[in-house]
């Protein structure tokens, strides 16, 4: 018996009806997907490149075939074909994470030009597992010197109120240097206690915004200054005459230099790097000692980051607001920076990847703040949460052990403190 026409439309608007519930879900990389082909497709133009994945988050690399394909099909809707490795154009992609979300990085490369596109991919649908997931760092601060409890304050009459630019404990105190000169301190009942002040010797051309480096010598018994048109150095001899003490014993001398700062030590302190700083402006002039086989652009912070190949690249903060890398003989720009300021330092806590980079935020904050990021590839990858510091950051360098970062920070009364920051395992 044949089936009625009735009920063969019954069966065919019943399929119809069933088929969407059976469809597949939306995979959770679909807009992921589609936000960055946007962005691409709006650097690249319409055009052909070669596109490669790399996969450095939880998400299972079976997901990878399927996260090719939609931003494939996305970009070739937008204008943007693949093509093979011998394209001019080629498309980076990295999957990676930080311990709020994913984070797909993008770097466009057009013959020598690479611009980076970023967006953000949740993970909770293609992580295989949460093994290997990297656990937060917590950012922990103490004050290591205080001109509210240094006795007396900075505001002394010799000095005026200064801008404080650097400190360096030696066996035999603290260093303080400020823009007009250096002081002493000695550690008395858990209060530094003032011993004695060397003013600079004045100078032709002094920045605006001043900086200086001050470190202490492996031993621990000197101490050399770097500041704007010059050289410094200083050490401390305990006195004969006991009625001397404790303000006699420490010498200092000046000289004009226009000699490179050490920007970088090795663990006993021996500068690995050199750079020439203008003493007219407030930056490095990107001419540094040895040569990192690129040419660098003016700079206002720079540090080294050890790479598990055994070599260190340069992370350098611009006088352009860049972050950039150099790197086997090439200079890139690292995204996920445009919230830094122009300081920050290197830290080897030991905890997730083992080094993270501390940066100040951006701006002229009433209440600045420091936060831990690690670089993975191309992007800093935030690695805890936000440290307020209560006040604006204005320096930022890391301690001679590398365990820690000294930051010294201006609050609104314009009163300085120096404080010691520290990362905790979680």
């Amino acid at each position: 018996m044949k089936p009625s026409k009735r009920m063969c439309l019954l069966v065919i608007l019943g399929a119809a009806l069933v088929r969407p519930l059976l469809a597949a879900p939306p995979s959770p990389w679909e807009k992921p997907a589609a936000d960055l082909a946007d962005q691409i497709a709006a650097i690249l133009g319409p055009g052909q490149a070669h596109l490669t994945i790399r996969n450095l988050s939880t998400i299972s690399n079976d997901e990878i075939p399927l996260i090719r394909r939609l931003l494939s099909e996305d970009l070739k809707t937008r204008g943007v074909a693949m093509a093979g490795a011998e394209s001019a154009n080629t498309i980076r992609v990295t999957l990676s994470q930080d311990w709020l979300d994913g984070l797909w990085v993008a770097e466009i490369g057009e013959g020598s030009t690479t611009q980076v596109a970023m967006v953000r991919a949740g993970l909770v649908h293609g992580a295989s597992s949460d093994a290997g997931v990297k656990q937060p760092i917590a950012l922990r601060k103490q004050i290591f010197w205080s001109e509210n409890v240094a006795t007396p304050p900075l505001s002394l009459p010799q000095f005026g109120t200064d801008s404080v630019l650097a400190v360096a404990e030696t066996n035999s105190g603290l260093v303080v240097v400020t823009d007009e000169g250096v002081m002493t301190y000695a550690l008395s009942f858990q209060t530094w206690s003032f011993q004695k002040r060397f003013p600079f010797a004045e100078r032709s051309s002094v920045p605006r915004d001043a900086r200086a480096i001050a470190i202490p010598a492996a031993d621990g018994g000197s101490f050399t200054v770097f500041a704007a048109g010059l050289a410094c150095a200083g050490s401390y001899t305990l006195p004969t005459d006991a009625a001397a003490m404790p303000r006699d014993g420490w010498a200092f001398r000046c000289h004009a230099s226009d000699d490179p700062w050490p920007i970088a030590a090795d663990a006993s302190g021996a500068p690995q790097l050199k750079a020439f700083y203008n003493s007219a402006r407030d930056y490095f002039t990107g001419v540094v000692s040895p040569s990192v086989g690129v040419d660098l652009p003016p700079f206002y912070a720079a540090a080294l980051i050890p790479r598990s190949s055994g070599n260190a690249a340069l992370l350098i903060g611009g006088s352009d607001g860049k972050v950039q890398l150099a790197e086997n003989n090439a200079l890139k720009i690292v995204s996920g920076t445009r919230d830094w300021g122009s300081d920050f330092a290197v830290l080897h806590s030991g905890c997730g990847a083992g080094v993270q980079v501390i940066a100040s935020s951006s701006g002229e904050a009433a209440s600045d703040s420091l936060r831990a990021y690690e670089l993975p590839a191309l992007e800093a990858v935030p690695a805890s949460a936000p440290l307020a510091m209560e006040g604006t950051v204005t320096a930022l360098w890391s301690a001679p052990d590398g365990k820690s970062v000294l930051a010294v920070v201006r609050n609104a009364a314009n009163e300085y403190e120096v404080d010691r920051v520290t990362a905790l395992c979680n």
